[in-house]
C-alpha cells in the first residue's frame, strides 16, 4: 500500500548533481518533500570514493538522490577511467551507503543503454524495462554498470532511465540550436536517431510525485514496494531533426529578430562523424512509471511549449 502525501512525515534528503539540469530542477521540485542538502562540486568529488562516503555519513540523509553524471558522450570516449568513476563506481558506493543507512537511492540513467536496433525496433515499439541492453559507446557502458552496481547492493532504490534531456538553462541541444539560429543561415541536423526530447523539469516532477506517492521515511519498507527500475521520458518521438525543427518555429513565431536560420536541413549521420556512436533508435516505453505512481507523462511538443515560454 502508498503512503498517502498527507500523511507522508518530512525527511532530509541529499541531492547529489544539483548544479546539472535534472538536479537544478530537482533542488526546486523536492522542497516540499523535507529539507534539501545540495553540496556542490567543490565539496563532493563523484570519483573520490572516500569523499563520497563521508558525505552521506556527515549528513545522515532520510534519502539521497544522484543526479550527477558524466554526460560527455563523445569525451567519454577518451575518458573511459572518468567515466566508469562517475557513471558506475559512484552509484554503487551511493547504494551500498544507502542501505547501512537503510534508506532509498534514486538514481537517473539513460536510453543509449540500448543500441538501437534490437527486436524493440524492428516491431516498431519503443523499449520496455526487460529488453535487452546493448549500448554501443562507452557512455551507455558506463551508466548501464551503475545501473547493475545499485541493483546488485540490493537496497531500496529507484532508478529513472531518462532520454534527450534539455532545459532552458545548461549546455544542451535546445540551447546550441538557439545560438546556431542567430549565427547561421541553415541548421544541419542528423534524421536518421530517433529518441525522446524530454524536459529537465518534467523529470523532476514526475519523480516528486512520485516520491510523494510511495516514500515514507523511517518505514521498514521506505518505498512502499514500488522500488526498482523504471522508464521516464517523454511521451511521442522526434529525430533530432524534427526535434531542431521544432526550436526553429518557435523562434521564428515568437519574430526573434537576431535568429538568421531559415531552415533545418536534414543530415544521415555519416555526414556528422562523432567520437561516440548513436543508437539509431532509443525510445522508451513508459508505461510502467505511469502505472507505478499515477503520472501522466505530457509529449514532447507540449514540454517544448512551457520550456521555451519561461
Amino acid at each position: 500500500m502508498m503512503t498517502s502525501p498527507a500523511r507522508r512525515k518530512p525527511g532530509t534528503i541529499l541531492l547529489i548533481g544539483a548544479t546539472g539540469q535534472i538536479g537544478w530542477e530537482l533542488q526546486r521540485a523536492l522542497a516540499s518533500l523535507g529539507p534539501v542538502k545540495a553540496p556542490g562540486r567543490d565539496r563532493l568529488d563523484l570519483a573520490d570514493r572516500d569523499q563520497l562516503r563521508r558525505c552521506v555519513r556527515d549528513i545522515v540523509p532520510d534519502l539521497v538522490i544522484n543526479a550527477a553524471a558524466y554526460t560527455d558522450v563523445d569525451g567519454a570516449e577518451a575518458n573511459e577511467d572518468l567515466a566508469m568513476a562517475v557513471n558506475a563506481e559512484a552509484p554503487g558506493i551511493l547504494a551500498e551507503e544507502a542501505r547501512r543507512l537503510d534508506i532509498p537511492l534514486v538514481h537517473y540513467s539513460t536510453d543509449y543503454v540500448f543500441g538501437g536496433v534490437p527486436a524493440a525496433a524492428s516491431e516498431n515499439r519503443p523499449y520496455r524495462e526487460d529488453d535487452p541492453t546493448s549500448p554501443i559507446n562507452t557512455y551507455g557502458r558506463s551508466k548501464l554498470a551503475g545501473e547493475r552496481a545499485i541493483q546488485a547492493v540490493a537496497g531500496p532504490h529507484l532508478i529513472f532511465r531518462t532520454s534527450w534531456i534539455y532545459a532552458a538553462r545548461g549546455s544542451n541541444f535546445l540551447r546550441t540550436m538557439q545560438r546556431l539560429a542567430r549565427d547561421r543561415d541553415e541548421l544541419r541536423v542528423v534524421e536518421d536517431q530517433t529518441g525522446a526530447p524530454t524536459w529537465a523539469r518534467m523529470v523532476a516532477e514526475a519523480t516528486l510525485q512520485a516520491l510523494a506517492r510511495c516514500w515514507a521515511p523511517g518505514d521498514a519498507d521506505p518505498l512502499s514496494g514500488s522500488g526498482g527500475l523504471y522508464h521516464l521520458s517523454a511521451t511521442g518521438q522526434a529525430t533530432w531533426h524534427a526535434f531542431a525543427e521544432a526550436i526553429l518555429r518557435h523562434a521564428l513565431e515568437a519574430d526573434d529578430r537576431n535568429v538568421r536560420a531559415r531552415r533545418v536541413v536534414p543530415i544521415p549521420s555519416s555526414a556528422f562523424p562523432r567520437p561516440a556512436r548513436r543508437p539509431a533508435y532509443s525510445v522508451l516505453d513508459n508505461s510502467a512509471v505511469c502505472e507505478a505512481f499515477d503520472i501522466r507523462l505530457p509529449h514532447w511538443h507540449s514540454q517544448l511549449d512551457l520550456c521555451l515560454q519561461e
